[in-house]
């Protein structure tokens, strides 16, 4: 599969190409998605005072905005369990280096994350090569498709599911006794948001998949609407994979976003299906 698709990318204008060539070509993609990374990775870092303030610690500051909106969306709509009272937390590092390593995990996350449109750009110029003229029909805009879903599903996991997890969390207590008290170390937080935002941009893509599985064919529209029982049960799941607190208000905000974008994957499906047909009939034509 590896040797076709790069016997495929050597096609065209460029000449016959060796599996070393394709490596090295490879591997410059790579290295400048990581200066890229790098780059802001820096910029992060000089100024990381201001970022973790006002940006890594958002969803457990009680004035962030998301609280103000969830207060305001429960009172339009009445359902109180929206509107969640501010949590204080207080967290601490129990290693020396602990902050200064935190700050480099903030400093090279957040640099991936406002990279990513270059660093699909990066895979996409090298993938491709390998596309045929027929299966690059459409895909003008797929940098943009992939940046926005990922952001999308980036930014509903920090202002929407973050404060909804930290506040559960930071707030449950086991007992009512007073010798427990949560405290959690920087670590701990961060490996959290980072799972959130991660993870929520990634489940974001799954109309992206839906197209790219179907023009590959390993999948069809029917497919999707036949197994849509099983993507209920596999999504609620995920929804409590992506969630570290374990409040049904939480997954219920993971699990309808993505149950709707699973069903805005059967119409992309659809739509990947019917261009594939198009393409039979121009061949047989």
């Amino acid at each position: 599969m590896i040797q076709r698709f790069f016997k495929r990318r050597s096609n065209g204008s460029q000449a016959e190409m060796a599996f070393i060539d394709h490596l090295e070509e490879l591997r410059w993609h790579i290295l400048r998605s990581l200066v890229a990374i790098l780059v802001l990775a820096v910029v992060i870092f000089y100024y990381h005072g201001w970022f973790f303030a006002n940006i890594i610690a958002g969803p457990i500051n009680p004035d962030f905005i998301s609280y103000r909106a969830f207060c305001k969306l429960a009172e339009w709509t009445h359902v109180q369990s929206l509107c969640m009272d501010p949590v204080n937390v207080d967290m601490q590092s129990t290693t020396f280096g602990g902050q200064f390593l935190g700050t480099f995990t903030i400093a090279f996350i957040g640099g991936f994350i406002v990279a990513f449109p270059y660093i699909f750009w990066e895979f996409w110029k090298f993938v491709k090569p390998a596309l045929k003229e027929s299966e690059l029909k459409n895909t003008g805009s797929a940098i943009f498709w992939v940046s926005f879903f990922f952001f999308m599903g980036a930014a509903f996991g920090y202002f929407v599911l973050g404060p909804f997890t930290f506040n559960f969390l930071a707030g449950f207590q086991i007992s009512d006794l007073p010798m427990m008290t949560t405290r959690p170390t920087l670590n701990d937080y961060l490996n959290n948001l980072c799972n959130i935002v991660l993870g929520c941009g990634l489940a974001f893509e799954l109309p992206i998949f839906a197209y790219v599985f179907t023009r590959m064919g390993l999948i069809t529209p029917k497919f999707l609407k036949e197994k849509r029982r099983y993507a209920i049960v596999i999504i609620l799941i995920l929804a409590a994979f992506i969630t570290p607190s374990p409040d049904w208000i939480s997954q219920t905000l993971v699990f309808i976003p993505l149950m709707l974008l699973y069903e805005i994957g059967v119409l992309v499906s659809k739509r990947a299906a019917r261009e594939l047909e198009e393409k039979d009939k121009e061949l047989w034509s």
